[in-house]
């Protein structure tokens, strides 16, 4: 995937897009809570996401329906790793630690996270 990054209201827009998997820009706005933004707030945002290579569109006449061209599970994994490459210097372990040590996990959550690593383990 490309090092390019979404922005908070273009996050806010791929997370409609990822949930809906296709739009047209009346079903965009109708997804945003009040107050709503504009119909070119919102057409600039996709310009914008269709030059970074995130979204495209199929037309009809003189409509256009838009759809996410990556899954969010693949923007999740890049940004995690990119997070993890400039904070904790490519380091998973020093990630890991980090997020235990401060994300105030219960002695449950903790054992669920164990299990979880326990499986990936026992799969290779």
């Amino acid at each position: 995937m490309k090092e390019i990054k979404l922005t908070d209201s273009e996050k806010d827009l791929m997370d409609i897009l990822w949930e809906k998997e296709k739009a047209f820009m009346k079903d965009i706005l109708e997804s945003y809570p009040e107050p709503k933004p504009a119909t070119t707030t919102i057409a600039t945002l996709l310009k914008r996401m269709q030059n970074k290579d995130f979204v495209g569109y199929k037309l009809y006449g003189n409509s256009r329906e838009y759809f996410p061209k990556i899954a969010k599970g693949e923007y999740f994994k890049e940004e995690m790793s990119s997070m993890i490459d400039r904070f904790f210097n490519s380091s998973v372990t020093q990630f890991a630690s980090f997020f235990t040590s401060n994300a105030k996990l219960s002695q449950k959550q903790l054992k669920e996270l164990r299990e979880i690593i326990d499986r990936e383990i026992d799969e290779k």
